[in-house]
C-alpha cells in the first residue's frame, strides 16, 4: 500500500497456497448459496496463468502484469495524495518524511522501501524480482501522478479520486499479487515478523499501520477522510481483484 500491501499492497497480505485449491470451492459452495459466492471477494491469492515459478525467474506476459499492476498502485497513491482527503497510513509516513527532509514524495516513498528492506535482514526474510519493482516502480508512479495531477478544492471531485484512486489500488494489487514474485517490502516485514513471533497477521498489520500513521502524522503527514476510507475499502477491493484475476486466467 500487502503495499505498498500503499507500499502495502503491498500493503494486504492474504494467505497464498502453495499447492493449487482443488477441493476449496467445492467445501464452500455447500454452505452458503452460490449467487453468495460469487459476490464475495477472494480470501487467498488464486493461480493463474501468469503465474511465476520463481521469484526471480518470469514470462514476458508476467513481467507486464507485474510493472501494470504496480504502476497503477502507484497511480492510485498519488490520486490519494493529490486529493487533500488524506492518504494510506505508509504515504502518511513518506508525506511526513517528505516534509522534514525535504525531498519530494515519490523519493520519500522509495526511501521508505528501503529502511523497511533493511529490515528483513534480521528477520531473515528473501526478496524476489517482485520486491525490488515495488519499491522502484511504485515509488516513480506516484511521483508521477503527483506532477501531472492539480491538487483538488472542488470536495466531491477530490472525493471521487480518493475512491478511483483506492479502486485501482486494489486492482494493482491483485495484479502484481498474483505474479508470486516475491512480496513487497512492507508486506514482507509484516510476513517476516509474523513467521518469528507467531502474532497473528492482523495485530501484526494493525500495528505497523498505525506506528507508521502516528509517526508520520506527527512528522507532517495528512490524515483525514481519505485514511478512513482507504482503511475500510482497500481489503475488498483487493479481495474482488483477486477473484476477477482468478475468473479471468485461471491456471
Amino acid at each position: 500500500m500487502l503495499s505498498h500491501f500503499h507500499h502495502n499492497c503491498d500493503h494486504y497480505v492474504l494467505k497464498v497456497n502453495d499447492k493449487k485449491p482443488l477441493a476449496s470451492k467445492t467445501r464452500i459452495s455447500k454452505r452458503v448459496p452460490a449467487w453468495l459466492e460469487f459476490l464475495s471477494p477472494s480470501r487467498t491469492i488464486p493461480w493463474v496463468k501468469w503465474r511465476a515459478g520463481s521469484r526471480w525467474r518470469a514470462k514476458p506476459l508476467t513481467l507486464v502484469v507485474l510493472v501494470a499492476g504496480l504502476w497503477l498502485f502507484g497511480t492510485g497513491e498519488g490520486l490519494l495524495v493529490v486529493s487533500g482527503l488524506g492518504v494510506s497510513p505508509w504515504t502518511v509516513f513518506a508525506q511526513g518524511l517528505s516534509v522534514q527532509l525535504p525531498v519530494s514524495i515519490g523519493l520519500a516513498t522509495f526511501l521508505t522501501s528501503l529502511m523497511v528492506l533493511l529490515l528483513w535482514v534480521p528477520l531473515r526474510e528473501k526478496p524476489g524480482l517482485g520486491t525490488i519493482a515495488n519499491a522502484v516502480i511504485i515509488a516513480v508512479a506516484l511521483q508521477v501522478t503527483v506532477w501531472l495531477v492539480p491538487a483538488q478544492t472542488n470536495w466531491w471531485v477530490a472525493l471521487a479520486m480518493v475512491l478511483f484512486g483506492i479502486a485501482i489500488i486494489g486492482v494493482g494489487s491483485g495484479m502484481y499479487l498474483t505474479t508470486n514474485l516475491g512480496p513487497g517490502p512492507r508486506d514482507g516485514l509484516m510476513t517476516g515478523i509474523h513467521d518469528r513471533t507467531g502474532w497473528p497477521v492482523a495485530w501484526v498489520r494493525l500495528g505497523l499501520e498505525a506506528s507508521v500513521l502516528v509517526i508520520g502524522w506527527l512528522l507532517g503527514g495528512t490524515v483525514g477522510l481519505g485514511t478512513v476510507l482507504f482503511a475500510l475499502l482497500i481489503g475488498h477491493a483487493v479481495g474482488y481483484a483477486l477473484k476477477a484475476a482468478g475468473a479471468i486466467a485461471p491456471y
